[in-house]
């Protein structure tokens, strides 16, 4: 009889959003794939979690997926985790469960962090309707992508890095509109979270003079939606 894969999310700053089942999940993996084996050490530390760790990332994952695939199909259960939150959801994972589920092996996604839930709730634009496009591309692609987007009338969700937000703040200005409303949420569950609201020019305008740093999750109105205060 195969073994299962399991999709486990990890926290995505705050080490208490890990759930009990989780924790047990990996405990009793025979097998544990992380995104970055160092970035998860500390984490399977403080669990007390001692299981075999091998990285498994966009870089080596369509190399190694049959040697993962062969462990499987040999009974062995292997959980899967990223860096942070939930494994491909803008992290490698997606490639793997499509082998996996090739091979008939099972594959469970257990339910957790992941940072664009809690940065659509709090942006305060509709939620009954959305799209998640990740990480627009870097060069090839980009203004395509933002020009397909322009007229969507859902609500928009893009995650950015530190060092492209003023970049990706000035092109949306562009391409959605100055006056386009958008919502900024940074270091989701640490310390120092934070969530801009208001005009594409306004955060931007907030950001140039304020810190850069951690993940960024931007929310960007759909073309039609009136903005928080309007529908107050």
């Amino acid at each position: 009889m195969s073994g299962k894969l399991y999709l486990v999310p990890t926290p995505i700053g705050n080490l208490e959003d890990m759930t009990f089942r989780a924790i047990k999940v990996l405990k009793e993996a025979d097998l544990i794939l992380a995104e970055d084996t160092r970035t998860s050490a500390p984490l399977l530390k403080h669990f007390d979690i001692h299981q075999k760790v091998f990285a498994h990332h966009q870089h080596n994952e369509h190399q190694s997926t049959n040697e993962i695939v062969r462990f499987l199909k040999e009974g062995k259960n292997i959980a899967l985790i990223s860096d942070a939150g939930t494994p491909a959801i803008s992290d490698p994972g997606f490639f793997l469960v499509r082998e996996a589920l090739k091979n008939e092996i099972a594959v469970e996604c257990l339910p957790g962090a992941t940072a664009f839930v809690p940065a659509l709730v709090n942006s305060g634009f509709p939620t009954d309707r959305f799209c998640f496009e990740g990480f627009l591309p870097v060069k090839k692609g980009r203004q395509t992508r933002y020009k397909t987007l322009a007229t969507e009338e859902r609500t928009i969700i893009f995650y950015e890095s530190p060092h492209r937000l003023l970049k990706t703040l000035d092109e949306m200005g562009t391409y959605f509109g100055a006056e386009r409303q958008i919502s900024v949420s940074r270091e989701l569950t640490k310390m120092f979270e934070e969530t801009v609201r208001g005009t594409v020019t306004e955060v931007k305008t907030y950001f140039e003079t304020h810190p850069l740093k951690g993940e960024f999750v931007i929310c960007v109105s759909g073309l039609t939606q009136p903005s928080p205060k309007e529908r107050a």
